[in-house]
């Protein structure tokens, strides 16, 4: 009997502060509108606090998906945590969450690749189920871009919050969960959207600190360019591959890195309005921690067996779409 990894809970966790597109005003040149009508941002959340990193919210987020599915720490396997805000450059912060959560049965790693981080690494769980090996893996996605952005380039935090989403998958014989997916990556476009110091390549300096160079610097168009056709084109290739209509696919749960990408993708796939998730209004860009955010939010709106097509565009290049099919009814 063919057994698939299904996603059995998901939770979620922002912080509490809420950064305003009024409140960036005061900080860039710009205003609200110009905000809204590029991105379809509104606000954001910041995570604030001495000492508190990626893995605080990780933590809440995987207590709060535990409670739900009733289960304790120490039947977890495995925890993969998809991340470019990592709280150290080592140990994991899968580690650390191991750890702080009191996971001392499960063993994990995170998982860089920007915004395609979850979808990496829910690609990449589902086999740790599939082959019989694991009964219960968390798939974390979460980033604190606050802690890498500068405040005064208006290119780039406009964009971005701080959040955390995880996911519960197990094993399945109903064939429900994670059916197929497409990953790719293209390293040629590292160029256009990456943080230039703070690596072996360029370690920190007085220099590199001083030059910004420890911040998230982005060209915009070319990747606006990239992520639009790529996000739309692996989101129609799952479809095809899988013999899906528009009228099939439940739900889009796109990257929220902007809703004009999240527009032409719908449009794409023939996908109304209605069978979008959307949050970018309220949380920003979370990088890999959209679209588990995206899952919490909808999570009470999704029945057993609907199609789900998950798809990401990311910096590095990277991309990917999974098809899903939903395995409970939401509380």
């Amino acid at each position: 009997m063919k057994i698939t990894a299904a996603i059995t809970a998901v939770a979620g966790f922002v912080p509490e502060d809420v950064l305003t597109n009024e409140d960036l005003v005061k900080m860039v040149p710009t205003t609200a509108e110009w905000i809204e009508t590029r991105t379809g941002i509104k606000e954001r959340r910041i995570l604030k606090g001495e000492g508190l990193g990626t893995s605080d919210m990780c933590v809440k987020a995987i207590e709060m998906l535990l409670k739900k599915r009733g289960i304790s720490p120490l039947e977890i396997d495995m925890i993969i945590v998809g991340t470019v805000t990592p709280d150290f450059v080592f140990p994991s912060t899968s580690n650390v969450i191991c750890d702080k959560v009191g996971a001392t049965n499960a063993w994990g790693y995170d998982l860089s690749a920007a915004c395609s981080g979850f979808v990496f690494g829910l690609v990449t769980g589902s086999q740790f189920i599939e082959t019989g090996k694991y009964k219960k893996v968390i798939v974390v996605g979460a980033d604190k871009m606050s802690s890498i952005l500068d405040y005064t380039d208006r290119s780039t935090c406009i964009i971005f919050g701080d959040g955390a989403g995880a996911v519960l998958l197990e094993p399945n014989t109903e064939g429900y969960g994670v059916l197929d997916s497409i990953l790719g990556v293209d390293g040629s476009g590292r160029k256009y959207l990456h943080q230039k110091a703070g690596g072996s390549v360029k370690p920190p300096t007085h220099q590199t600190i001083d030059a910004k160079e420890h911040f998230v610097y982005q060209d915009g168009q070319p990747v606006f360019k990239r992520a639009v056709v790529g996000m739309a084109d692996v989101s129609a290739a799952i479809m095809q591959k899988n013999n899906l209509t528009s009228e099939d696919v439940n739900w889009l749960v796109p990257h929220q890195a902007n809703k004009r990408i999240i527009d032409v993708t719908a449009e794409r796939m023939g996908v109304p309005p209605e069978k979008v998730m959307l949050n970018i209004q309220r949380y920003g860009n979370t990088t890999a921690g959209t679209i588990p955010l995206c899952l919490w939010d909808y999570e009470s709106q999704l029945k057993k067996g609907d199609n789900l097509i998950i798809s990401t565009f990311g910096a590095g290049f990277t991309w990917g779409a999974i098809y899903i099919k939903w395995a409970y009814n939401g509380k």
